[in-house]
């Protein structure tokens, strides 16, 4: 069905379950999980009474967990960097996010909704993540190809954002902004 008219934030403690807990013998290792298992029990039960069981609607939930930044701390001045550390700078993504760590913290860094509907979708074997309809295009594959840029510029997003070190060379990321000053001038690209 189309936009759902209810938006809730839930926080929850990061509080383990009691071992000798029901909750636990369930399975449920902390209130977070008892909470999310609720809300999916609350949304089949939405989709029973209206009678959408067979029909594809959002009723789900995001999770997230606090963390730090999935972007690394690359930043130097100049008396705080030599020869040898340089290559140490090279790589500005903590190995150990997912694609989905990167598009959340685009949205966060962009001040967007984390709300927003997101449609995930293949474009020359990369994983491709279209935000609000298409408004936010975001390829963290760690190559992107040529094919994958003229796509996404075809599209004419507001916003494009790909992983830095996904270029092959400085000119692939070069020419990858010329596709887009040349296919959708008003897109907005960025590479993290």
């Amino acid at each position: 069905t189309g936009k759902s008219p209810w938006s809730f934030v839930l926080v929850q403690a990061d509080e383990r379950s009691d071992p000798k807990s029901v909750a636990a013998g369930l399975g449920y290792a902390d209130l977070a999980s008892i909470s999310r298992e609720r809300v999916r029990r609350a949304a089949r039960a939405v989709k029973q009474a209206e009678g959408l069981i067979d029909t594809p609607s959002d009723l789900g939930f995001r999770a997230f967990r606090v963390d730090g930044s999935s972007l690394l701390d690359v930043l130097r001045t100049p008396d705080e960097t030599d020869q040898l550390g340089l290559s140490a700078l090279e790589l500005s993504i903590d190995s150990d996010r997912s694609e989905e760590d990167l598009l959340f913290q685009v949205l966060l860094d962009w001040g967007l909704e984390l709300s927003l509907s997101l449609v995930r979708e293949a474009i020359d074997d990369r994983e491709v993540f279209s935000v609000d309809e298409g408004a936010l295009i975001a390829c963290f594959a760690d190559s992107v190809t040529p094919e994958v840029v003229r796509v996404i510029a075809q599209r004419g997003p507001l916003r494009a954002v790909f992983r830095d070190d996904a270029f092959e060379s400085d000119a692939a990321r070069i020419n990858a902004e010329q596709v887009f000053r040349e296919v959708s001038p008003a897109t907005e690209v960025r590479t993290i």
